[in-house]
């Protein structure tokens, strides 16, 4: 048994099928090194992350090194992995991940740490690296939670510490050549400790300093370009241009702020180019201009000027998804109104001015009213705005401001829109100048949390939090040592996963341990002694520390400091000057026309064709809303341009005749679509839209229509399924005689929940034809359109079969064809 067999009795089967667009399939023997990219989450939220899709083009551009994907099961498919003894595999070849030279995992949160255990045990490798043995894989870990790493130590091989682009290569590089010289794996390990950036827990001692690595310019290094292209709605479903990487806006409590300097900006003319290829090779529409603070960005009016006006006709829609209160000019304003609008959310982090100096925010309650203001005013209708609590040295009236500053925000809307307060609990990370300050427990938490819900009575103000448990939690193992890793592992046991999911964290599971340990879990909580030696120490981000006791020293006295890129160096330590540096586009050649503005869409005329296309194989699981966005991104990629609704949303023109049920094969889906002319053979565009399609989906046929065609919905009349039984040891007179007996009867009423409500249903007026192929062993049956819809084959199948729910999903059923009124 493997995965596939287990798609139709779990959640979102697309989540395990692979054979996305742009995914990489190269021959595991050609090649020298194997490497499996692991995400410790979902992979809605692993295919979310910019940095798995570079590391992924950059080693399956090296020609002997294959790279693939694996993400952490969800619970379901967890149960019936381990219930059937199915190990994990990756999604190109569903290669065993223990049968990799290298399993790389990506550790953005702390969350996921149980993830990592359960995705080794699942893949049936030792969890401890002292266990693992020369035929057991090389697991590496990268990403921020790296930048404290002795509380995946016990489980980790090798940390690389820093930016991903070159490190990556020289890895790989010297793996390969430890292989080709037949050294074991302890020799590899001495190989790999060489390398700067590199640490590895079984060579390293204590006193060595590991420093992170940095890409001098962003330039140097060009983004994928062909990225894989989901098959499900992923949290970030756009392609991502990371316009700049690095922050020194200096905020007191941020570690990527502090972790990733310094700034530096892509060029702008780069940044339009690998949108272009990026829109092509996707058929995505829309664009995030990716950075810590994207309005930061030194060209950022005149970029986005530029991306709207190339791509507003094929309403390519762009996001900001970082945004200061400061940097949203009316100008910034102005363009972001012109593309989609849902929410806008801003982050004043603390309700004071007194606090928001503290943490060295640098913007005012001013600044914000006047950038809410502007927002209600170009028309949008919900504004968020983002706050901590148990920030250092705060105080009641600071919560008190978070309520004011709420109240003040919806007045600026007139009363006719809404505000939304979020609400996180302040987490000190290593490596910021808060990284030596208490956090409240708990308790304390619900304290603050329920202040605001007997404070805000507003129906138009909104409040969320973050869950107590998981921030208690994120800021034990964030700042943790080498025993948190046996908390870790004990938790995993226990059951612990996804604890960063507020409905599957199983906080029980942290508890015991804890208890059974007696471990001193607020002590971890607990200001630290500035003298005294953290777990962290040995890695070097190259901020130094006594810039980070002198920026603690600034909170006390609320003392600002001010962005080194607008003022004099500050002397952090990142820089040397001469290779790191800040680097800005302002600084670089820029042929982007400043005052270009977007233009309302050409008159055109339209064409109306229907689509005739299959899902076959693989594609079998996709739901209908996946069908839907594969087939629009692929006839972008095609060359075809839709005729778009109106509205705050725009969409593109297409309809469907029905949704065929997920596991059911189809010859025979149909598709209405509303185009601008094609320029050239409709044909060879087809041709082009079917490599773009995922495996298993093809369109067969294109047949222009009258504008006034009737809807598809309107003409149906019925479909033919065939259900194949060679699976089944059903006697062929015992399968004649239960058909015969269905169709003498004259109803048959079966019951179905949907929901909380239980409803009737007479299926036997919707079987028009039903019959037994003897020669394929198979059942052909045509099913009647009606007012009330159709009838699914397996809502049919089990009153005429003895069929379980297992033996019904294990069923070949195929729609053979779609019949339509004459």
């Amino acid at each position: 048994m493997d995965i596939e067999s287990l798609l139709l009795s779990v959640e979102k089967p697309s989540r395990y099928m692979g054979g996305e667009v742009n995914s990489v399939r190269k021959d595991h023997r050609a090649c020298k090194l194997s490497f499996a990219l692991a995400f410790p989450d979902t992979y809605e939220v692993g295919m979310s992350h910019l940095g798995c899709q570079i590391l992924y083009a950059i080693l399956n551009g090296m020609p002997e090194v294959i790279a693939e994907r694996c993400f952490a099961p969800w619970p379901d498919m967890e149960s019936k992995m381990r219930q059937n003894n199915i190990s994990l595999t990756s999604l190109e070849s569903r290669t065993a991940i223990r049968h990799f030279d290298v399993v790389g995992f990506s550790l953005q949160y702390e969350l996921s740490y149980t993830n990592v255990l359960n995705m080794l045990d699942l893949a049936h490798i030792p969890l401890h690296r002292e266990e693992r043995r020369d035929d057991d894989p090389l697991i590496l870990a990268g990403g921020p939670c790296t930048f404290n790493p002795a509380p995946m130590s016990p489980f980790i091989d090798v940390f690389a510490i820093g930016e991903g682009e070159e490190l990556i290569a020289e890895i790989a590089a010297a793996i390969m050549a430890g292989k080709e010289k037949g050294h074991r794996r302890e020799q590899i390990l001495e190989d790999l400790a060489q390398i700067e950036s590199l640490y590895v827990p079984s060579v390293h001692r204590s006193n060595k300093i590991i420093r992170k690595r940095t890409v001098a310019d962003l330039n140097l290094f060009r983004f994928p370009d062909s990225p894989i292209v989901p098959l499900m709605k992923t949290i970030h479903d756009r392609i991502t241009l990371e316009i700049a990487r690095g922050c020194t806006r200096g905020c007191r409590f941020c570690q990527a702020g502090m972790v990733w300097r310094p700034v530096r900006e892509r060029n702008p003319d780069t940044l339009m180019q690998m949108a272009e290829r990026n829109l092509r090779t996707t058929g995505c529409d829309e664009i995030s201009l990716l950075s810590l603070s994207s309005g930061d960005y030194t060209r950022i009016e005149s970029l986005m000027s530029a991306l709207i006006d190339r791509y507003y006709d094929d309403r390519i829609a762009l996001s900001l998804p970082s945004l200061r209160v400061e940097t949203l000019t009316a100008a910034l304003i102005d363009r972001i109104k012109q593309i989609r609008k849902t929410s806008f959310t801003l982050a004043p982090e603390a309700g004071t001015q007194r606090l928001r100096d503290i943490i060295n925010k640098g913007n005012t309650e001013e600044e914000l009213l006047a950038t809410i203001r502007e927002v209600f005013k170009a028309g949008w209708k919900t504004i968020k705005l983002y706050f901590m609590l148990g920030l250092p040295e705060e105080r009641d009236d600071d919560l008190e401001g978070i309520v004011d500053l709420a109240s003040k925000a919806l007045r600026e809307g007139k009363n006719r829109g809404s505000v939304t307060i979020s609400l996180s609990t302040f987490v000190p990370k290593p490596h910021t100048p808060f990284q030596w300050r208490r956090q409240i427990t708990m308790e304390e938490t619900k304290q603050k949390q329920d202040y605001f819900y007997r404070s805000i009575r507003n129906r138009r103000i909104a409040i969320k939090w973050h869950d107590s448990r998981m921030s208690f939690l994120e800021g034990i193992l964030s700042r943790g040592d080498e025993r948190t890793g046996q908390i870790v592992e004990e938790a995993f046991r226990q059951g612990a996963r996804f604890d960063g999911w507020g409905d599957l964290l199983r906080f029980h599971c942290w508890e015991e341990p804890f208890l059974r340990r007696r471990f001193p879990r607020d002590d971890y909580l607990q200001e630290r002694n500035p003298s005294a030696a953290l777990p962290w120490d040995f890695i070097d981000t190259g901020v130094s520390r006594n810039f980070l006791l002198q920026e603690e020293k600034k909170a006390l006295t609320q003392e600002l400091t001010p962005d080194c890129r607008l003022t004099a160096c500050h002397h952090c330590g990142v820089c040397d000057h001469r290779h790191i540096k800040t680097r800005t586009a302002f600084d670089l050649p820029n042929t982007l026309p400043d005052d270009r503005k977007a233009k309302n869409p050409p008159e055109t005329k339209e064409e109306k064709y229907r689509l005739l296309f299959g899902k076959k194989n693989q594609s079998r699981f996709l739901s209908h809303l996946e069908v839907s966005s594969a087939l629009v991104r692929a006839l972008r990629q095609g060359g075809f341009k839709f005729i778009f609704s109106q509205g705050f949303h725009p969409l593109p023109r297409i309809s469907f005749a029905t949704a065929t049920a997920v596991g059911m094969e189809s010859l025979s889906e149909y598709a209405d679509i509303r185009i601008v002319p094609p320029p050239s053979d409709i044909f060879a565009m087809i041709g082009a839209a079917n490599k773009a399609l995922p495996q298993g989906m093809v369109i067969l046929n294109a047949e222009r229509i009258p504008p006034s065609a009737l809807a598809l919905s309107e003409i149906i009349q019925g479909f033919s399924y065939e259900v194949r039984l060679k699976e089944f040891a059903f006697p062929v007179q015992e399968i004649h005689n239960r058909i015969h007996d269905f169709l003498l009867s004259s109803s048959c009423i079966i019951t179905k929940k949907t929901g909380e409500k239980i409803k009737t249903k007479d299926i036997r007026p919707f079987v028009e034809e039903l019959m037994f192929d003897t020669a394929s062993f198979s059942l052909q049956m045509q099913i009647k359109w009606l007012n009330n819809g159709a009838l699914n084959p397996c809502d049919l199948l089990p009153n005429i079969f003895p069929l379980s729910a297992d033996e019904l999903r294990k069923l070949h059923i195929i729609k053979t064809d779609t019949l339509f009124k004459k």
